[in-house]
């Protein structure tokens, strides 16, 4: 996808990346997650929404049929067992992304088995799934009073109503990727700790444990979108320099993370290194850690 000379706001970008990624995403990996080889299947399959549908397909392949159709659905991210995308809907649009409702959703890769695990009333955005086994849905949803966001959690098979909170409602919180042991990375704005990057380990009441992650951009900037490699031992995310958020403008970063160590060193830009008023955004990894794919 061509670079554009003039900065896209969200919108534009996303109807951009919708319109491009019919004709990209078999060939170079554009989308909201990647995944492996299962059993005998020879070729890297892919998933990414395009003009509101998602889509499984595998590399180099003709696009088949959409897994979803009719709805704006967004961001699918594999599961563990690979056999189960978790996405979110829009159920209402607004000119500001952050003030739109969505519902979380889990289905099967061959389209079977769709789930609505929330009831679209809330703002709930960037699901994951856990890595610890249990093959848990997580994703933020938005505090409405205080404009934070939080962790939730829920059963594939569960209704909308039984999801459960994982992080205090009261405080922001952002969710990122898990770990094999159950920790969770996170943005936080804890009340105790102050601003950071943490590994948050889940309890059932809310009261969760923050673990500070150190990071030199941590200390200039604020890290998001972050995506931990399958070994845990990478990491790559968006860096915004200063405290306020905007977009576009992120650059991507590669490192090596420590989960025992809490640690996140030899930090390398692997694009837009000079934060070109330009979209780079959703880095993410393939399975087997030979690339990084995102959005440009």
């Amino acid at each position: 996808m061509n670079i554009p000379s003039e900065p896209l706001n969200r919108r534009e970008f996303l109807e951009r990346a919708a319109r491009a990624a019919a004709a990209t995403a078999a060939f170079t990996g554009l989308g909201s997650a990647a995944a492996g080889t299962p059993g005998a299947r020879l070729r890297p399959r892919i998933s990414y929404f395009c003009n509101g549908e998602i889509h499984v397909s595998e590399v180099g392949r003709p696009e088949g049929r959409p897994l979803t159709t009719g709805h704006m659905d967004f961001k699918p991210s594999w599961s563990k067992t690979e056999n189960r995308l978790v996405c979110f809907r829009r159920t209402k649009d607004d000119p500001i992304t952050v003030n739109w409702k969505s519902a979380i959703f889990v289905i099967n890769t061959d389209g079977t088995e769709f789930q609505q695990l929330t009831a679209g009333t809330r703002t709930d955005f960037n699901p994951t799934w856990t890595r610890d086994g249990r093959n848990t849905p997580i994703w933020n949803r938005k505090n409405d009073q205080t404009g934070g966001f939080f962790v939730m959690h829920s059963q594939v098979d569960a209704k909308p109503g039984q999801e459960v909170p994982l992080s205090d409602a009261s405080y922001h919180t952002w969710a990122h990727s898990c770990l094999a042991d159950g920790r969770i990375l996170v943005n936080s704005y804890h009340p105790a700790q102050g601003w950071g990057v943490f590994l948050m380990t889940p309890r059932p009441d809310g009261k969760s444990r923050y673990e500070r992650v150190e990071c030199e951009l941590a200390t200039k900037g604020q890290l998001h979108r972050a995506s931990v490699s399958p070994s845990e031992r990478k990491i790559c995310f968006e860096y915004l320099a200063g405290a306020k958020f905007t977009e576009p403008g992120h650059t991507i970063y590669l490192g090596d993370f420590d989960a025992q160590g809490r640690a996140i060193t030899n930090l390398k830009p692997i694009a837009n290194a000079d934060a070109r008023p330009v979209w780079f955004a959703y880095p993410r990894w393939i399975d087997g850690e030979t690339a990084v794919v995102y959005h440009s």
